[in-house]
């Protein structure tokens, strides 16, 4: 029985019981004489006073009355204070994002912030790029209150712990609650394959093995108390409008996981917690697929294979404000699998390369491929918010 029903019927219960105790009454006022009479008679005919009779409800009654009330503001109030603090979190994201995707786009170019030193052996021994990207680059276009560098992540706000769409908790082996460096945050990009070369239709061939450097995370407080840790990867690549199989980890120039609430709770991806991913280092793409908390673990985010057709009405049926994602969204969604819980899945978008060839993008490695067999075959689905 769902919550709502159990209210609705506590509620009817206590209004017979109030109904019993009022009836109670009515039949003692019949009963009496002497001045209950003269009061009757007084109203002309109408029920004599509780008042003047010196009737009221018993102390059980009132007890019992107010035992009832409090059922029912218990199992109440948490789903209606749930349903304002959704709407308050999903408000402030999407000024969030409106505020950030003006300010990429008044950035000149979102690579090549920072110093990378590197060793003999490609060690990176002296990293700036994250906190000169943020110091340089978007505070000039972004009210930004205070910034912390990668060892003090917290000071900004930054949660100690984080729960993910399915209910895990990514990154617990982390002190600060997200980890210190862009390999932590998604290992892919520490290998991936790179310039694809093949002839449309046919086998891919040429593949080359490639890393991106692993730089350091930084955070910053925004002036409207947001707390933003930002993953940076200074060598992004511009969007060529690839016509073939390509890496998302060369497009993706900055990832922003926010907190609009602070340290505060409930620090629960789909609630206060989510991101925003920045691709293509000019005429930048900024993206922030949501799904929405309802959806954990749920069947309205479908793992299961579905084709392509399928796919594309299969999010309308689970709500208007539920779509598929593009294929930009997916490219954020594979930066930030750890945050929904880490699938190992192909999903498809609605972007098409042809008419039928629509891109899909693997969550666990970053391939981003048009589908070759058209429509047809099958992969997974996951429905977003914008």
């Amino acid at each position: 029985m769902s919550l709502r029903a159990v209210a609705d019927r506590v509620a009817i219960h206590s209004m017979l019981v109030l109904r019993l105790a009022l009836n109670a009454n009515a039949r003692a006022c019949g009963q009496k004489r002497g001045f209950a009479r003269r009061a009757l008679d007084s109203t002309q005919g109408k029920p004599c006073s509780v008042a003047l009779l010196g009737l009221a409800f018993t102390m059980a009654e009132i007890l019992l009355s107010l035992t009832i009330i409090g059922v029912v503001a218990a199992i109440t109030l948490p789903s209606l204070t749930g349903n304002i603090n959704e709407r308050t979190w999903n408000t402030q994201r999407k000024a969030l994002y409106a505020r950030f995707s003006q300010a990429i786009a008044l950035m000149p170019s979102l690579n090549g912030y920072g110093t990378l030193t590197e060793d003999e052996s490609g060690n990176v021994i002296e990293d700036t790029a994250a906190e000169t990207f943020v110091t340089a680059g978007l505070a000039k276009v972004l009210k930004i209150n205070n910034i912390c560098d990668s060892e003090h992540l917290t000071d900004c706000g930054i949660p100690s712990k984080i729960t993910a769409v399915n209910g895990s908790t990514p990154y617990s082996a982390y002190s600060q609650g997200l980890p210190e460096t862009l390999y932590g945050y998604n290992s892919m990009f520490g290998s991936f394959s790179f310039n694809y070369v093949g002839i449309e239709g046919t086998a891919f061939s040429g593949n080359q093995a490639a890393k991106a450097i692993d730089t350091k995370v930084a955070a910053f407080e925004t002036a409207n108390g947001e707390s933003i840790a930002v993953y940076y990867n200074p060598q992004c690549q511009s969007n060529m409008n690839e016509t073939t199989r390509f890496s998302a980890q060369t497009k993706i120039c900055a990832n922003f996981v926010y907190d609009l609430n602070g340290s505060k709770g409930p620090n629960t991806v789909g609630k206060d917690i989510g991101f925003i991913t920045a691709l293509f280092p000019s005429d930048s793409v900024v993206v922030a697929p949501m799904v929405p908390s309802r959806m954990a673990g749920s069947g309205e985010t479908s793992t299961a294979p579905l084709t392509w057709e399928r796919a594309s009405s299969y999010c309308r049926e689970q709500g208007d404000d539920l779509r598929m994602m593009n294929r930009e969204e997916a490219i954020a969604v594979f930066m930030n699998n750890a945050l929904f819980g880490n699938y190992n899945t192909d999903y498809w978008t609605s972007t098409l390369l042809k008419s039928s060839r629509p891109w899909y993008v693997r969550s666990y490695n970053g391939d981003v491929v048009p589908h070759f067999d058209g429509t047809s075959g099958s992969r997974s689905v996951l429905c977003v918010m914008r």
